[in-house]
């Protein structure tokens, strides 16, 4: 009982997925419905319960805003790519009888099964979250400074939060950010 109490705390590590990969699952998914909450959560960085609350009334063109967040303020707000902006208020005027009614009435479940096919289907193991990660990553990585990736893309209230949340660097990508900065 004494070890379990004062046993070292492991962080779980994950695998980054490339932009590439992310790109052949979002493309090779055919279905409307499923496509953008894929874009959504690895274009704007949602959580997949965020993603199943958006009603019509939620988007703003290019920004969503969703209501009663996970942080526990009012509202958030989530901006996203001027196409899938499009084709997001496209599909909801369609399936929305009313601009209350849920874009995406699935559970939760049903979500998370989607995205794991969606992963089967370029061969790695996916997970609604891992999106969200992609989404940080890539920023970053991008050259997007910390501060707009934590209280912009992921809504954190503090930066540690994101940090956890990128991958760590390879020796190779790191040679190559120094030769990009220097070289």
């Amino acid at each position: 009982m004494v070890r379990k109490l004062y046993r070292e705390r492991v962080l779980s590590r994950w695998e980054i997925i490339e932009k590439e990969t992310v790109d052949e699952v979002i493309f090779r998914t055919i279905d409307v419905r499923n496509r953008l909450i894929l874009e959504l959560m690895a274009r704007g960085g949602m959580r997949i319960g965020e993603v199943l609350k958006l009603t019509l009334n939620d988007i703003k063109d290019r920004k969503l805003i969703l209501q009663e967040p996970k942080s526990g303020k009012e509202y958030e707000i989530v901006f996203i790519p001027q196409k899938v902006a499009d084709r997001l208020r496209s599909y909801a005027m369609q399936v929305c009888k009313s601009p209350a009614n849920r874009i995406f009435p699935i559970s939760y479940e049903a979500a998370r099964a989607m995205v794991s096919k969606s992963g089967k289907m370029v061969g790695i193991k996916l997970r609604p979250h891992d999106l969200r990660r992609h989404a940080a990553t890539y920023a970053s990585r991008s050259g997007v400074p910390i501060e707009i990736v934590s209280k912009v893309i992921l809504r954190h209230a503090n930066l540690s939060t994101t940090q956890r949340y990128l991958g760590t660097i390879s020796d190779v990508e790191a040679i190559r950010w120094i030769e990009n900065l220097y070289g």
